[in-house]
């Protein structure tokens, strides 16, 4: 199923002659994208969405606009993004409905969140009111506007208001401020979503909420809009999901899933893998060119997909294995690793490999990588 999603661009020209290839043909390391896993697992979160609370997944992960419209195509509200560039990105690609979940501060960053909001309908999270001054006079200039989502940091001490007051003063000044408009609160359980045990997830994410909610109360009280109440992982879909007064959960791993989160959320299968070449063999040591330039592992280190082999360290440019001395792993042969961590994998690579079985069927940029520029 090929489809021309950016063959234009001069970052996929080089590798549109991997296209018809078999597995064993790509040159390594290469970013594989297994469709019929990545497409089974966006119905299966479909499937499990289907009270009150909606779906907005996180692009953040495969940062691929056909990617996002499959997500859209199979019920999501709209899509989630962690920078402006992100957001510029999939709005020139026809996705209106974005949340850049995340602060946008800078004079560019702020210019660029003005003029996307004339391409698509943007929220962005805000928790500071002099950002918030300037997402106004940004969006005043270039006669958009901005919705306003107010971040409420639920126990990760990053971004977000401490308390209901802090709330409350930038509840006012966004409201103040032409050009936004105030639609709810953004909440992430970031702290919450990779906790192995299932119970201590379950309370560790339900105390985060009430007091993600108890925010959402004070503000109402107050007389301010609260209509979006956005939060979850893929992690917590299945716990903050199932919370009526949430209206949204941000999930988005669950598309490629990565040795991170298997345990985690096992009903989701790897759709994403990183093919790398042995080039080194001796006795129980294996070495395989994909390291830390092309393979996240922040999480959890890579596991080899269909061999007997243990990840024992990841280099800069190697990626090593213990295995047994009867192994069958030569220099050459190609072996699949799933990545620890699959976001910053992505980040690493300029396209995927889009697979059907074992044959590529064509080649996707991956868009806004690194600091981004759209």
């Amino acid at each position: 199923m090929a489809v021309d999603s950016g063959r234009g661009h001069s970052v996929v020209e080089p590798y549109l002659p991997a296209i018809g290839k078999r597995r064993e043909e790509i040159t390594t390391p290469a970013l594989l994208l297994d469709v019929e896993a990545a497409r089974a697992n966006i119905g299966r979160m479909a499937q499990r969405l289907t009270g009150p609370t909606k779906l907005r997944p996180h692009a953040k992960l495969h940062k691929c606009p056909q990617i996002a419209k499959w997500q859209l195509e199979a019920g999501a509200i709209g899509i989630t993004v962690a920078t402006v560039w992100e957001a510029a990105a999939l709005a020139r690609e026809g996705i209106r409905e974005l949340l850049i979940a995340n602060q946008v501060v800078g004079p560019r960053k702020v210019q660029q969140a003005a003029a996307t909001a004339r391409e698509a309908s943007l929220l962005v999270a805000v928790d500071d009111c002099a950002n918030a001054e300037a997402l106004s006079r940004a969006a005043r200039e270039a006669g958009s506007q901005i919705g306003v989502l107010i971040d409420v940091d639920t126990g990760m001490n990053r971004c977000g208001v401490r308390s209901l007051e802090e709330a409350l003063h930038v509840g006012v000044c966004v409201s103040e401020l032409p050009g936004l408009r105030l639609h709810g609160v953004t909440g992430y359980e970031g702290h919450c979503v990779l906790e192995p045990d299932r119970a201590a997830r379950t309370e560790k994410a339900k105390r985060a909420m009430d007091y993600l909610l108890s925010v959402v109360d004070g503000l109402a009280r107050a007389g301010h809009p609260m209509d979006i109440v956005s939060a979850g992982g893929t992690g917590t879909y299945d716990i903050t999901g199932m919370d009526p007064r949430v209206t949204e959960i941000q999930a988005g791993s669950y598309v490629f899933m990565d040795v991170g989160r298997l345990t985690i959320v096992p009903e989701f299968a790897p759709a994403l893998t990183v093919l790398c070449t042995v080039l080194s063999r001796h006795g129980a040591r294996a070495v395989l060119d994909g390291g830390r330039k092309t393979v996240g592992s922040e999480l959890a280190l890579p596991r080899v997909v269909g061999v007997e082999a243990t990840t024992r360290a990841v280099n800069e440019e190697h990626l090593l294995l213990d295995v047994s001395p009867d192994s069958p792993l030569r220099v050459g042969d190609a072996v699949e690793v799933i990545p620890g961590y699959a976001p910053t994998t992505v980040n690493l690579h300029e396209v995927y490999h889009v697979m059907k079985g074992d044959v590529v069927q064509d080649i996707w940029p991956v868009v806004a990588r690194g600091a981004g520029r759209g």
